[in-house]
């Protein structure tokens, strides 16, 4: 059984309430400990207190030894101050009200009364505050300030300034949660405001959270600006598709259009942030070139037809053939039901081994932990808040792994952690690495070889000294001595993505850095960078024995040998390096299939193409890159005569061989946990809010 930490606590009083609270606990999150609540504007539990706003005064005293109690001269500010032995609070009188008005009335002086039109309206902290804490009337009669209107800060963040309090929420996210720090005050008194660099593009990768922290109108969604009222919104939760990290997020939609995406608090994955990615990427899903009806081609023309048709026609194609002569090539942002059906139908029903879910240029024949004996365990993203030190290795995380990328640099900010990043060209993590070592191109199998012998771990080539690496790599040898003696002393784990297998060396690359960690006892995190890349590998959607692999599929179909491909859920046209070879493989292939959500270019050369619901139609499992299953209901309502993928698979199963029908995705999971071993304990009624990591 694991220690529990030992947690100093203190006796502290709240409204002559007694409380014990954490030794050093801001008495602003004390208070919540008893059901009661103080305004806040400025203070934000994930960032530093500053007490800027003052409107969390609390009055105060101190029990003394002897016994009376000593009351504080002055209201103290809730979130700038600790809680500590004897504190005693009181978070409602009559002097405190008043304080309260007082900062709501200098506040509204120049706060344009724009509610009606303001995008904040109905959902405002400084609406609600006023509300509950402030003056009935104004006493202000002069002509408030005035400022430009809607002033574009990026293609997705829009600036009001006149309704600015110059909480310096945005100012503090910048700093101290994305790092890139590219907003700051200018100016001072009433003519503050938060501004870029020269009035530079707010090009940040994570400038959509700055619309969510805001407690006013100030920065608002470029997206959705004027598009919705909060009342007319409906709010579900999901997950976001766009990346491996599997973000929780609130999607709110009206008519059935996706309005905007807010993140959803989840501790053990985004906390609360998202990415721009993210947060904007989710409009496509009411785009024209949606796929709606089943198409069948009639005399050389893609023509709708009913389902029935469609299978018809499928059926017909698939007679005859054997497992060699068919192949299925998917797309890894397919749910792990999705995935499941397709290769059960494949697999066990018309025994084809050629299934691949991978584009790069690499495809290694077995996985890296059958081969090298690693775990198939992986570093959480919340575990990396407690590495002292942490090697990230030729990837750009901002870009690939972006909530990975907040985790570590909060672990370097609040820790201390020491990390040390290894790549070509400079990544956003070098604002606060430890240590870089930037290397030539092509030259990643040499540093992360160079690295263990440096470490001195047994196994490591002794040709590859420091200085030699340092040749062949251009990375200062005594560099590659500090960055080895640190990730062997501190047992760094290790990040790489499998962005690397798109390296003409890329499986050397992932050999040496497989090594390392095993030589040195640390984690070696391979991580997926799709949404459910990683799902994909555990439904063993791969080639199965004597079975092809992507490249060895489009050949296949390029010369005749493959007769029958589908595709589901991904076009190869825009994803795979060699884009000759697709498109000479489409185009010999005698019968081809695409299950897809939206108009692909393959679409052109379909003999049937089968209408997919996306992510947020159906109700669907997604494993993240650290192997986490979160489940996703539907929000909205199926586009057209679109079908869940696996629905279709089932359909089509049921022509080829009557068995007992699925009926929902849960009698999916149900089959999923009793075949693949590392879903045995999953079940919808039973995963959690925040997931769960397979074992």
């Amino acid at each position: 059984m694991a220690a529990v930490a030992d947690v100093q606590t203190v006796n502290i009083s709240i409204n002559d309430i007694p409380l014990q609270v954490p030794k050093g606990e801001m008495v602003v999150e004390s208070v919540k400990r008893i059901g009661l609540e103080i305004p806040i504007f400025c203070y934000h539990p994930r960032l530093k207190p500053v007490g800027m706003c003052r409107m969390c005064l609390i009055e105060c005293a101190y029990k003394m030894p002897d016994g009376s109690v000593r009351k504080m001269p002055k209201p103290q500010a809730a979130c700038t101050l600790p809680a500590t032995e004897g504190l005693i609070v009181y978070t409602d009188t009559e002097a405190l009200r008043k304080d309260r008005k007082g900062v709501l009335e200098f506040l509204l002086i120049n706060h344009p009364l724009d509610c009606p039109i303001c995008d904040r309206g109905g959902e405002c902290p400084l609406q609600n505050n006023t509300l509950f804490y402030g003056p009935s009337t104004s006493r202000y009669v002069e002509m408030k300030r005035h400022a430009p209107k809607a002033f574009p800060l990026s293609q997705y963040v829009t600036l009001d300034l006149e309704r600015c309090i110059q909480c310096g929420r945005c100012v503090r996210f910048t700093e101290e949660i994305s790092g890139d720090s590219q907003l700051a005050f200018r100016f001072r008194g009433g003519h503050m405001q938060p501004s870029t660099f020269e009035l530079r593009n707010f090009d940040s990768k994570f400038s959509g959270n700055v619309i969510e922290i805001c407690p006013v109108g100030a920065l608002t969604n470029a997206k959705y600006r004027f598009r919705a009222r909060p009342w007319d919104l409906q709010t579900r939760p999901g997950i976001c598709t766009e990346c491996s990290n599997g973000c929780n997020v609130h999607v709110d939609y009206r008519v059935n259009q996706v309005m905007r995406i807010n993140g959803r608090t989840n501790e053990a994955v985004n906390e609360e942030w998202t990415c721009d990615r993210g947060k904007f990427g989710h409009y496509q899903i009411a785009s024209n070139s949606r796929l709606s009806v089943p198409r069948v081609r009639r005399n050389d023309k893609l023509a709708g037809c009913s389902w029935t048709d469609a299978y018809n026609a499928v059926v017909a194609a698939l007679h005859g053939l054997s497992g060699k002569q068919m192949a299925v090539l998917g797309g890894a942002r397919n749910s792990n039901e999705d995935l499941y059906a397709v290769q059960r139908l494949f697999r066990t029903q018309l025994g084809c081994e050629n299934l691949d879910f991978r584009f790069t240029r690499v495809l290694p024949k077995e996985g890296l932990e059958q081969r090298l004996g690693l775990p198939r365990t992986k570093t959480t993203l919340a575990e990396f808040e407690k590495q002292k030190a942490i090697l990230v290795f030729g990837t750009s995380l901002a870009d690939e792994e972006p909530i990975l990328f907040l985790r570590i640099r909060k672990a370097w900010f609040n820790r201390g952690t020491k990390v040390v990043v290894a790549s070509e060209t400079p990544t956003d993590a070098d604002s606060f690495a430890h240590l870089i070592l930037r290397y030539k191109p092509g030259t990643e199998a040499a540093l992360a070889a160079g690295l263990a012998t440096a470490a001195g771990l047994k196994g490591a080539d002794a040709r590859l000294t420091p200085a030699a690496v340092e040749a062949e790599t251009g990375v200062k040898a005594a560099d590659i001595v500090a960055a080895a003696e640190l990730l062997r002393e501190q047992n760094a784990p290790i990040v790489a993505t499998r962005g690397i297998y798109n390296l003409p060396n890329g499986q050397e690359v992932v050999d040496a850095l497989a090594a390392f960690a095993v030589n040195s006892g640390s984690a070696f995190n391979l991580y997926a960078l799709q949404s459910n890349e990683q799902g994909a590998e555990e439904m063993c959607f791969l080639p199965g024995p004597g079975g092809l692999d992507t490249r060895q599929v489009l050949e296949g179909c390029a010369n005749g040998d493959i007769k029958f491909l589908w595709l589901i859920g991904v076009d190869p046209i825009t994803v795979y390096y060699d884009q000759a070879l697709v498109a000479k493989a489409l185009e010999n292939v005698e019968f081809l299939v695409i299950q897809d959500v939206y108009e692909t270019e393959a679409l052109a050369y379909a003999s049937v193409a089968l209408p997919m619901t996306a992510p947020l139609e159906a109700d669907g499992t997604y494993t993240n890159l650290e192997r986490r299953v979160q489940l996703m209901k539907q929000i909205l309502p199926t586009h057209g005569e679109a079908k869940p993928g696996w629905r279709v698979l089932a359909e089509l199963a049921l022509r080829l061989k009557p068995e007992s029908p699925l009926f929902n995705p849960s009698d999916v999971m149900d089959r999923i946990a009793v075949d693949v071993p590392a879903f045995a304990g999953i079940r919808y009624e039973d995963l959690p809010a925040e997931g769960q990591i397979l074992a």
